[in-house]
């Protein structure tokens, strides 16, 4: 028997993405342990059988005194611990799990999820970054990413060697629990957002494609699953008195969403591999999103779903436009191809036994 550390910023997040694998290693005989700072689901890891103890990570801030605070945590836990191997999750787990791994000489796989703002643009931030990542991954016994575009900025940053990488199809989808649904038929064509409401999520551009929309008379609703960023709440107040825009918040469960929608559209900047064009592909609804890594892979574009500029308005208005001039069928025939790209690439078992092959 081993015993495992996983070394993650949330308890939602690691029970929403990553309980089947936790179950998978627990199944196999392993002790499996978490460090998470707790928010949500922690009966429901708990009842997998995973020993769960709360970590506090400040997960946007970058606080030198803090940050040093947090390596020094790790250091302890992986000194006292004494585990197999150590998994970990998102940027700060990643580095400064993956340095205390490192000092103590632990096996250790780092999962890059995303690599959010810090690589988008050459400066400070990227160049912290690139070296922090550079000391973590050093020693890893490998490096996990969820799209192959965000492999090559990290061999081609010199971060890590291609030998010790691998990708994944993202952290799969349960097509067991998101399941096809039957198509709606309602005379209004209702496209359908699920994420946070920020700009890096593209939602300047869905907004301005909408108002095109309905400008031109189209039938058409956008609802709205999330929390939203301050300075969009006038906004979203705004569009939802027009009657066009429908704000349903946060969300536990998104499936009766995805149910009433015709489409959904994620217009992202960026992406590790973004879950929700995953989940509602499988749910058998089209999808609309960006042609970039970790958005492009969940689409074949025309055939399950159509594939937009990123941070352009026009290409994103073209392809939601040509949807909606789309008959009942060929809509519902388009979300059963994503539907079956799902259960081929993306299903969740496959990923977890993928991912386990290579710890």
């Amino acid at each position: 028997m081993s015993k495992i550390i996983i070394f993650a910023n949330n308890s939602g997040g690691l029970y929403d993405f990553r309980k089947e694998l936790i179950s998978e290693l627990i199944s196999r005989g392993n002790s499996v342990i978490a460090y998470t700072p707790f928010d949500t689901n922690l009966d429901d890891l708990r009842g997998l059988g995973l020993d769960l103890r709360e970590i506090q990570i400040d997960r946007r801030g970058i606080n030198p005194k803090t940050d040093l605070r947090l390596f020094k945590e790790f250091c302890k836990i992986v000194k006292s611990e004494k585990p197999d191997l150590v998994i970990t999750y998102t940027i700060k787990p990643n580095v400064y799990g993956g340095m205390a791994c490192r000092r103590y000489k632990v096996p250790y796989a780092i999962n890059i999820t995303g690599l959010g703002t810090a690589f988008q643009n050459p400066g400070l931030v990227k160049t912290i970054a690139t070296t922090l990542y550079k000391v973590a991954c050093k020693k890893a016994k490998v490096v996990f990413f969820e799209n192959a575009g965000n492999r090559e900025i990290f061999v081609e940053s010199k971060i890590v060697e291609t030998d010790r990488t691998h990708v994944l199809n993202g952290a799969g989808v349960n097509t067991e629990y998101f399941s096809v649904q039957e198509y709606p038929n309602s005379d209004a064509t209702k496209f359908l957002f699920v994420g946070r409401i920020m700009q890096e999520k593209g939602m300047d551009e869905l907004l301005e494609a909408m108002k095109r929309l309905v400008a031109d008379g189209e039938q058409v609703e956008l609802h709205v699953v999330g929390g939203y960023e301050e300075s969009y709440k006038e906004i979203i107040d705004k569009y939802q008195n027009e009657g066009w825009l429908f704000y349903h918040g946060y969300q536990l469960d998104v499936r009766p969403f995805i149910g009433e929608s015709s489409c959904f559209v994620l217009p992202s900047w960026h992406e590790g591999m973004a879950n929700t064009n995953l989940e509602c592909a499988a749910s058998g609804r089209p999808v609309i999103t960006s042609k970039i890594h970790g958005c492009m892979e969940a689409v074949e574009d025309g055939v399950s779903g159509y594939l937009a500029k990123c941070k352009d308005v026009d290409s994103l208005y073209e392809k939601m436009k040509q949807f909606i001039s789309l008959s009942y069928e060929q809509r519902r025939e388009m979300g059963l191809a994503g539907r079956k790209r799902m259960e081929e690439i993306f299903d969740k078992k496959a990923v977890v036994e993928d991912t386990i092959n290579y710890l």
